[in-house]
């Protein structure tokens, strides 16, 4: 930014953060202009609230059980993100619906990577293991991933970019699982910034 102040960035994600780990890297070395501020988690043993812990970065693990109400705990989820003064949010394999009162607070701030080419294999419990599972049995020639903006539906929203992945003779789903997450690694962080410097227009 003009100013040299960096955006500064939320992510939300269930698990081990590998993903969290490539946008802390590409925000290191300069491919993402925007500043790791904050990592929220629904589960306290989530290996990437451990990664950021490792390079100082605050953590807040969000468990709408955890409050009265449920509205108790998205005024309490939304004060947090602008305590840390966070501007743009990013899905990192989270499990859960980002509460409404957050996407009206972030219009078009928000965005997820899916490990498929959507709109197919998309939706609730379409998530990791499940996706390449389902996609090697119906017997698809490719496979890939998409970046998208985030909305009240699981894996909806507007696709800012696809990448796509050949299935190969033999693939299980751990082999494409791993070429998929490569691939995610290398423009998870790249899309992410062109969004936040408004190449993807209004």
């Amino acid at each position: 930014m003009a100013d040299g102040r960096r955006p500064r960035i939320g992510v939300f994600l269930s698990g081990g953060g590998s993903n969290l780990q490539a946008l802390i890297d590409a925000s290191k070395c300069g491919i993402l202009s925007g500043e790791i501020a904050l990592v929220v988690s629904n589960l306290r043993k989530a290996f990437g609230l451990e990664r950021a812990r490792q390079v100082q970065i605050p953590v807040f693990v969000y468990k709408e059980a955890d409050y009265a109400t449920p509205e108790e705990g998205q005024a309490a989820l939304l004060r947090v993100l602008k305590e840390h003064g966070v501007e743009w949010i990013a899905l990192a394999g989270y499990l859960k619906l980002l509460p409404g009162n957050i996407l009206r607070a972030y219009p078009r701030r928000v965005v997820n990577i899916h490990p498929a080419l959507l709109p197919k294999y998309g939706g609730k419990g379409m998530y990791g293991h499940f996706v390449h599972e389902a996609v090697l049995a119906a017997g698809e020639k490719e496979s890939g991933l998409t970046i998208h903006l985030v909305d009240e539906a699981y894996d909806h929203g507007a696709v800012l970019h696809q990448q796509r992945v050949p299935i190969l003779p033999g693939d299980t789903p751990e082999t494409l699982a791993a070429r998929v997450l490569e691939q995610e690694h290398r423009w998870y962080a790249r899309v992410l910034d062109k969004l936040i410097r408004g190449e993807y227009g209004g």
